[in-house]
């Protein structure tokens, strides 16, 4: 029997899912990567033939308690409508309560203008029986409400097809934006991708607010809206921005996004330039001070150009869905789905709110139906679609996050905290040096799987049986080599059709029934999905695995086609666990103790797989989990948030005062509500206050629902013990002697729409019957499966896995050993059984390899979530200064977070002196902390805490975790300990060589406190200025280690110990192998250009330094310091693990992809450093800019030898500033340099390091500082066909005494041009007194600065590539001159 959709009587084409009806079965077909659309292609059914769902039984109804507010069911019409980017599903519930469901192509203009108008007029005509010509509105009289999700705002932001937007921004801030918090997203792309920016204009507004601190001469303080006291040091020029906003006019520009500095709390500039604004004719001018009035211009800044770039947009879609009926929807209800999860009224849909309004959908969809009948159980929803996968979390209230990123925008708005992972039904399958690699290229909906049979031909990548890896774009520098992660390989198969994706994969284990799907395919969009084409395309990638397998390091028997497509699935099944790993485990949940809510169209494939290695038991797919988006809209709740800043503390003495502020916003939100037409008793408020400890950085939104009021507490709740509580749980620690402080006030009010699904159950007749049985392949071989139509199926029914379970809209997988049940609701609820039994031995399988893989990553991954959460210090909770990794018995690097390259090799140096050091003398509970240079210390502020691991009947560590942290201040002659002029190590702060933290899991508080304030005792030098951040921030690395341990040992429970560390040893030779293949191909690159097989390169320090590299390579490679200066008085000696680093990084980034990040990275390679060089000194030699300084020269050299790129600014530009009661650290961007095919990015942070700047706003209101100036230095980037990215301009304004010390490079020698470009600029650093005296710092020093002093910072530059008459050939030896 043939399925509805085999009968020409299902949804429209599928998408890269291998679904019916597209990635989701609910709006947004590939969110997170971008749209699939699908447009009219060769013949197309018309008008009323084309197939679209048919209704459902009329048993089911939504019932609607609140007519005043929704209407009667009985007499009008509900529609909740989710429009995606390839489909969009519409859930109507009809007159006399009975729904129909109906999917349409979100875009088909030979037949419809609109997609939800065309679906509110099939079901008006199929349900009223008369013809309704679209060429006509549509009549309201009979609809009562309609309720949207779109991802209209989400596609408009990927595709960046916004409204033109000009951003006018405080003066000397026009760059702000652009620069953002300075790190680069890929840490490994040399390219630095970076999203385009939303506005094509900037203007700078004169005007400037500041916080008022008293300072002689200061103007009269006014009072914002947070309660803090301002100084308006320069009123808005009206009459000078005039003339420019004329001119922007002019130009055709008509959407605004206004950014001032402190307007979250001194909102009047704003307000005066919008209404200059609105005068002249602009028709939407968005104020960040509206937009979200939170503290940060960066995200708020973001928010606000988000808005301005999408609102015209959505207002567009808005009109021109009106303009589809009579009275333009005057009468009717009509709410859009906010990123929230909550419904606004259309005309208040704005754009900053908007982009997750289709995936919102789903989280309430399973929130309202899931949660509720599997007895409120924690639920993670798993939502798989083409391109991604969205996972979230619900434990009876959605999970918000207040700033998050979208296509590289970061927006400060409420949203649901939904992950994405770049793995979906249309990810792209590779073999890549050993490892099975799905996605994140995926095949899109054109021309989607190789089953599709789209397109004239693809070309499937294969390397050689020598498993020579694909020569990378920086070794072969072409100008149109612009993929770095798709790269050509020695040879190419030609198959018809697109690539070979998880889809096909699912389709040759038989997983997928091709008479299911409608006959669509093919270049006429007229043939069936094809096995074959899946099978061919297969083929090659097996042809490819199996010639690894025979020939490689570790010959084994050839996999046959279904053990490959199987391989996929399984390491497709790990790449979607990790979110969810991150949703739950690292925030102190337990996933075995959640449901897994499946939704999505290629979800219920891999639904069982997924709950059985995250050690769930219970799967839930709701019936219909195909429109689960479109569903939510139809039970989610209308809500009206309210917000303002605030900067009070949480104390007695401000308690009426919170009071008086949140019974105001709870006013604002039930009028608001009430004026939408619901009754007070229908509209509930939840209060909420944004508290943190006073000068920290991590702010929680607090709700007191929990926590009842108190005589010590305001009258609308215990926050304060919400806030604790939550703390607690959060971050595993409170810190109760330090105040704590309020930085928003919040209410959220909502109306309860009553909307509630009943289900009237299919009553049983008979045991199910089985509508055929196929063979699908499992672990072990082909299974017989029987296949069962979902609509014949009646509550109570229980299937036994292996089947199959199929309807029009899904294909559900009950693997064996599961079994599935239909519930009285109407869902199926599937019993998650053990896996049986397997064997994995410690013998190389690359199938295994790729998943050891994923979880070994993900293990290094948790560590740093933890750190970031349970650390108290600026530096790792916010700049993300840290490492964390694991590694082998021997002390060999597994796995590193790419958090910060420099700390990439260093750690396994410490980790292996530690060894040799303390040999037998290593117990269980000993936690180590070292940070000494000459036990692979990088610089002593970065702290390294190792935890040996043992095992039950083993005498020695069985691995080693270990993570690293940069401490504010650990003493030294200098605040900050990061002093310019350090000349031997001890004036640089406390020195830890193997000092036990942690001695019979007992913590050293004492002996550890003596040893940070042991520098004091030296003259000159100070202990640690900060004790308290220093402990807390080691105990936090002691529980980062912790959580280590407890993952690893949960996958030593899973495979066994000799498993687990063989497949440490094989990931180490796997990254050996993709290194090898890299060597391998850059040289016979040179080779085929008759070119020798070494390369040398040299640079020098400022100080004259050379740094000299000679690389011999032959399969492997000699990497050759000898030639580098001697150790130098000064700082910029670095220790050898820093070189290590240095070269693992550059090494990454040469493979161009992938690869694990261990020691197995330099197994092909051998180091020859000089002892007694810059970078191998002796071991008390001041090491402090080593660190930060030479590691980027070192960088530049080998970078340059291998002629990858242009140098980039060859610095970190630190800054430390302080005095007896502040200190403060910053590293700032610079330009990147050009390479072949691109230009460098301008104002960001380069390769050895990658931590965020702060804020403007947090910055001026936590130190006595005012950031006059913080923008791009046009023109400092070297000029090329291919530019250098440009320095950036940063001044700051000093408010009190404090001792300045600045840690510079690239201010004499420039940074290097390539093959004909020019170099970059120097760069410079000027202190500007208050008498106005000019005085160049030089790069590196401390100077006592005092009020009314300005420091001027100019960063460097990027090289620029190729002169003006194209590329030249590369050269033996490439010399840097200044």
């Amino acid at each position: 029997m043939e399925t509805p959709a085999a009968r020409g009587s299902g949804p429209p084409e599928p998408d890269a899912t291998g679904e019916p009806g597209g990635p989701r079965f609910r709006a947004g077909g590939g969110r997170g990567q971008g749209p699939e659309r699908v447009r009219p292609n060769g013949r197309r059914a018309t008008g009323a033939d084309r197939p679209v769902l048919p209704g459902l039984p009329a048993e089911e109804s939504l019932l609607d308690s609140s007519p005043t507010t929704m209407g009667s069911p009985e007499g009008r019409f509900h529609f909740a409508i989710d429009r995606g980017g390839t489909f969009t599903d519409v859930f109507a519930q009809c007159p006399g309560g009975h729904v129909r469901v109906l999917k349409l192509l979100s875009e088909d203009p030979a037949n419809y203008v609109d997609a939800p108008t065309e679906g509110i007029r099939r079901i008006l005509e199929q349900e009223g029986g008369m013809l309704l010509p679209r060429d006509r509105p549509l009549d309201t009289s009979r609809i009562a409400s309609i309720r949207m999700g779109t991802t209209v705002a989400t596609n408009a932001l990927l595709e960046r097809r916004g409204e033109r937007v000009a951003l006018l921004v405080t003066r000397g801030f026009r760059d702000l934006l652009h620069v953002g918090t300075q790190a680069r997203e890929d840490l490994f792309d040399l390219a630095v991708p970076m999203p385009e920016m939303l506005y094509e204009e900037v203007l700078e507004v004169d005007e400037r607010v500041v916080l008022y601190r008293g300072e002689p001469g200061a103007g009269m303080p006014v009072k914002g809206r947070t309660g803090d006291l301002l100084e308006v040091q320069q009123p808005v020029d009206l009459g000078g921005l005039r003339g420019k906003l004329e001119e922007l006019l002019s130009r055709g520009i008509r959407s605004l996004a206004v950014v001032l500095m402190h307007s979250y709390t001194w909102a009047q500039h704003e307000q005066q330039v919008g209404a200059l604004a609105h005068e002249l004719g602009f028709t939407h001018v968005s104020l960040s001070s509206e937009a979200m009035p939170m503290v940060r211009i960066v995200p708020r800044g973001h928010t606000a150009c988000a808005d301005a770039y999408l609102t015209p947009t959505i207002q567009r879609y808005v009109q021109g869905f009106r303009r589809g009926f009579q009275g333009q929807l005057k009468d009717v209800q009509v709410l859009f789905m906010r990123s929230d999860g909550g419904l606004a009224p259309m005309d208040s849909f704005s754009g900053s709110r908007a982009v997750l309004s289709g995936p919102a959908g789903g989280v309430v969809g399973y929130a309202a139906t899931t949660y509720r009948v599997e007895g409120g159980h924690p639920v993670i929803g798993f939502d798989m679609g083409g391109t991604s996968t969205d996972v979230s979390r619900y434990a009876g209230e959605f999970e918000h996050v207040f700033e998050a990123s979208t296509a590289g925008v970061t927006l400060q708005a409420p949203q649901l905290d939904i992950n994405t992972v770049a793995a979906g039904g249309g990810s792209r399958l590779f073999f890549r040096s050993g490892l099975f690699v799905v996605g994140p290229e995926s095949a899109g909906a054109h021309p989607g799987p190789a089953c599709y049979r789209k397109g004239k031909s693809w070309h499937v990548l294969c390397q050689s049986p020598s498993h020579t890896a694909p020569a990378q774009r920086p070794l072969q520098p072409t100008p149109t080599a612009r993929s770095r992660r798709s790269p050509p390989a020695p040879h190419r198969a030609h198959l018809p059709g697109g690539p070979v994706t998880v889809t096909d994969a699912n389709l040759v284990l038989g997983r997928l029934l091709p008479a299911s799907f409608p006959r669509i395919f093919g270049p006429g969009e007229d043939q069936p999905l094809s096995p074959e084409a899946s099978r061919k395309a297969l083929e090659a990638v097996a042809t490819e695995v199996n010639s690894f397998l025979t020939n490689g390091p570790c010959p084994a028997s050839p996999l046959s086609l279904e053990e490959v497509a199987m391989g996929f699935v399984r390491v497709a099944n790990e790449a979607m666990c990790r979110p969810i790993r991150a949703l739950t485990q690292a925030r102190g949940h337990d996933p075995s103790a959640h449901v897994l809510a499946c939704f999505g169209g290629a979800g219920g494939q891999h639904a069982c797989a997924i709950a059985r290695a995250l050690g769930m038991d219970t799967v839930h797919i709701h019936r219909h989990s195909g429109l689960l988006s479109a569903l939510g809209l139809a039970l989610a709740d209308v809500v009206h948030e309210a917000q303002e800043p605030c900067s009070l503390p949480y104390a007695p003495e401000t308690f009426v005062q919170l009071d008086q502020r949140l019974s105001r916003l709870e006013e604002q939100c039930v009028d608001a509500l009430r004026a939408q037409g619901f009754p007070r008793a229908q509209i509930s408020t939840e209060s909420f206050l944004h508290l943190r400890y006073q000068g920290t950085d991590c702010a929680l939104m607090v709700s007191a629902h929990q926590h009842p009021a108190t005589a010590h507490s305001p009258r609308a709740g215990d926050f304060g013990a919400g806030f604790v509580e939550r703390y607690m749980r959060e971050f595993g620690f409170i810190i109760p002697e330090r105040p704590v402080v309020v930085d928003d006030v919040r209410v959220r009010g909502t109306g309860r729409s009553g909307l509630r699904l009943e289900y009237v159950p299919k009553a049983q007749s008979g045991p199910p019957r089985v509508d055929k049985t196929t063979r699908c392949y499992f672990e072990g071989g082909y299974q017989e499966t029987p296949v069962y139509l979902l609509g014949e199926l009646g509550a109570g029914h229980k299937l036994q896995g292996p089947c199959l379970l199929i309807d029009s809209n899904s294909t559900i997988l009950v693997e064996p050993a599961c079994q599935a049940e239909v519930t009285e609701t109407g869902d199926i609820r599937i019993s998650v059984g053990a896996e049986a039994p397997g064997t994995v031995g410690a013998q190389l399988d690359p199938i295994h390899l790729s998943i050891f893989s994923h979880r070994f990553m993900s293990i290094a991954e948790q560590m740093g979530r933890i750190l970031q959460r349970t650390a108290i210090s600026t530096n790792i909770k916010e700049r993300l200064d840290f490492s964390c990794a694991l590694f082998g018995p021997d002390g060999g690097l597994v796995s590193n977070a790419p958090h910060i390259p420099v700390h990439l090799g260093a750690m396994q140096e410490t980790v292996q002196f530690q060894i040799q050091h303390l040999g037998a003398d290593l117990h269980p509970g000993d936690v180590l902390l070292s940070n000494h240079p000459c036990a692979g210390g990088s610089h002593l502020p970065d702290l390294t805490v190792i935890t040996p691991v043992f095992w039950p009947g083993q005498t020695r560590p069985v691995f080693y975790v270990a993570s690293r942290g940069h401490h504010a201040d650990i003493g030294g002659i200098t605040p900050g300990s990061m002093p310019p002029h350090s000349t031997t190590l001890q004036q640089e702060g406390a020195v830890f060589l193997s000092f036990r933290l942690v001695q019979a899991g007992v913590f050293q508080e004492e002996a550890v406190t003596e040893a940070l304030r042991a520098p004091g005792k030296i003259p000159g030098c100070s202990g640690t200025r900060n004790l308290h951040d220093n402990l807390s921030d080691l105990r936090a690395q002691v529980a980062a280690n912790q959580k280590g341990i407890q993952l690893v040992g949960e996958l030593i429970g899973q495979y066994g110990l000799d498993v687990v560390q063989a497949y440490m040893g094989h990931i180490q030779a796997n990254a050996e192998l993709a290194v090898r293949d890299m060597l391998r191909a850059f040289g016979t690159s040179r080779q085929a250009r008759g070119l020798p097989l070494e390369v040398s390169a040299e640079d020098h320090m400022d100080d004259g330094s050379p740094i000299r590299l000679r690389v011999q390579i032959n399969g492997s490679a000699v990497f050759d310091f000898s030639g580098t200066g001697p150790e130098v008085f000064g700082n910029l000696n670095a220790p050898r693990a820093i070189t290590l680093s240095a070269l693992i990084y550059c090494l990454r980034c040469l493979v161009g992809r992938d690869i694990p990040l261990n020691q197995g990275c330099l197994a092909p390679v051998r180091v020859v450093i000089p002892k007694g060089s810059i970078l191998d000194p002796s071991p008390e030699a001041a090491v402090v800019g080593g660190n930060v300084l030479t590691s980027q020269r070192v960088v530049d050299v080998i970078l340059g030898a291998f002629g990858a790129c242009a140098a980039s600014q060859g610095c970190m530009n630190n800054v430390t500033l302080g005095n007896t009661h502040m200190g403060y650290y910053e590293t700032v961007a610079g330009g990147a340099g050009a390479g072949p095919g691109w230009h460098g990015r301008s104002g960001v942070h380069s390769h050895m390091t990658n931590t965020r700047i702060t804020d403007p706003e947090i910055l001026e209101s936590r130190y006595p500082v005012i950031l006059r100036r913080f923008e791009l230095r046009l023109g400092s980037g070297g000029r090329g066909r291919f530019r250098g990215g440009d320095g950036v301009i940063r001044e700051l304004l000093f408010r009190e005494e404090a001792l300045l010390s600045v840690l510079t490079e690239r201010r004499a020698f420039q940074p290097y041009g390539l093959m004909g470009g020019e170099p970059g600029t120097r760069g410079l650093n000027l202190l500007i007194r208050k008498d106005g005296r000019t005085v160049n710092l030089g790069g590196k020093t401390s100077v006592l600065v005092s009020p009314g002093d300005v420091f001027c910072l100019h960063t460097p530059g990027g090289g620029g590539l190729w002169g003006p008459r194209g590329p030249r050939p590369l050269c033996r030896r490439r010399s840097c001159s200044p």
